[in-house]
């Protein structure tokens, strides 16, 4: 196990200086960032200036090192407002991961249960209609569905809000919440006004639907196929064959082998989530990282974009290896 885990932990570096190293080449494919998100609207040598203040008149391999070097010391660049992106992701990166919590957690409410269902039952109506259900939530785009809710629950319905994380009057309240955590249901708790939790829940239920719709398709169709197989091993026949329930070997054994490939593939799902997380903040007015990202996009601060691009790719790896943790843990196999 020591070993695995060892070997795993090695890898996080070397995952993420591949990740990061792709951001800097694609950001590098277009030319320089300031020539590409100035040009036309600054002087030749307006941008010169700029390039020299950022850097990138220096030959490109000398511009990598310190790219890779910030990245070590936690150094993620600037914007072109002279902002840290550091200090972005740190203002910002709360709420998306908020969001990326509530997804997953609707993605396991829905997917799981759902799958489990659908393999008890296959080939009925129910099975196939669950199928498409899945389809449809993992291929429809997150932004077109999050507009599908907003008019259907925000608009038509009018029982939840239509965007932000809170009404105004309580998001200002919550300002003064200390200390403050930038994470809404935490600094509402805080704030001790029952009121205002309620409101940030409120929030919270079309964007963690919108985008954790999309994973729980990915959920449903994984539980599904791995029940499935699991029902079908020998095993399960010998127990059956003991006069042991088959609702009792699904629940107690084959249901729990079905998970492992979900905990397995969480970590590209994480991956997934935090992109579709850039829709999901933009069509919601969602204020987190996602949506800065968006609006650096926008204005083509290219240099924005590609610190904030290259945490993300860290975080994913980081992640990954949490994921392999939690997989060794459950399923020995994997050690050996």
């Amino acid at each position: 196990m020591l070993r695995y885990l060892g070997i795993r932990l090695a890898l996080i570096p070397v995952t993420a200086w591949i990740l990061v190293t792709i951001v800097f080449v694609m950001l590098r494919v277009i030319g320089d960032p300031i020539t590409a998100s100035m040009g036309g609207r600054m002087s030749a040598e307006q941008i010169e200036i700029r390039k020299e203040a950022a850097g990138l008149n220096r030959p490109l391999h000398v511009q990598y090192w310190e790219y890779i070097s910030g990245l070590a010391r936690g150094d993620f660049g600037y914007t072109q407002n002279k902002r840290a992106v550091s200090d972005v992701i740190v203002t910002y990166g709360a709420a998306t991961a908020e969001l990326v919590f509530w997804a997953l957690l609707v993605a396991f409410a829905v997917g799981i249960p759902l799958g489990r269902y659908a393999a008890t039952r296959r080939d009925s109506a129910a099975d196939v209609g669950l199928r498409l259900f899945g389809i449809l939530a993992y291929a429809a785009p997150v932004f077109f569905v999050g507009l599908l809710l907003k008019l259907l629950f925000a608009v038509k319905l009018g029982w939840l809000p239509v965007s932000g994380r809170a009404s105004p009057a309580v998001e200002l309240q919550l300002q003064h919440v200390s200390p403050k955590t930038n994470v809404m249901v935490i600094d509402a708790i805080l704030y001790g006004d029952m009121g205002n939790l309620v409101d940030v829940l409120k929030h919270a239920v079309l964007p963690a639907l919108a985008l954790g719709l999309l994973t729980a398709g990915v959920f449903l169709r994984l539980v599904r196929i791995n029940l499935i197989q699991t029902l079908r091993s020998d095993y399960v026949d010998a127990a059956l064959a003991r006069g042991v329930s088959r609702r009792m070997v699904t629940r107690r054994h084959a249901f729990r082998n079905a998970l492992i490939p979900v905990v397995t593939v969480m970590g590209l799902q994480i991956a997934m989530l935090l992109g579709g997380a850039v829709l999901t903040e933009r069509t919601f007015e969602w204020k987190g990282l996602g949506n800065e990202l968006a609006l650096y996009i926008g204005q083509r601060d290219f240099l924005a974009i590609q610190g904030i691009v290259a945490f993300i790719a860290i975080l994913v790896a980081v992640m990954s290896f949490f994921v392999d943790v939690i997989v060794a843990m459950i399923d020995p196999r994997v050690r050996f």
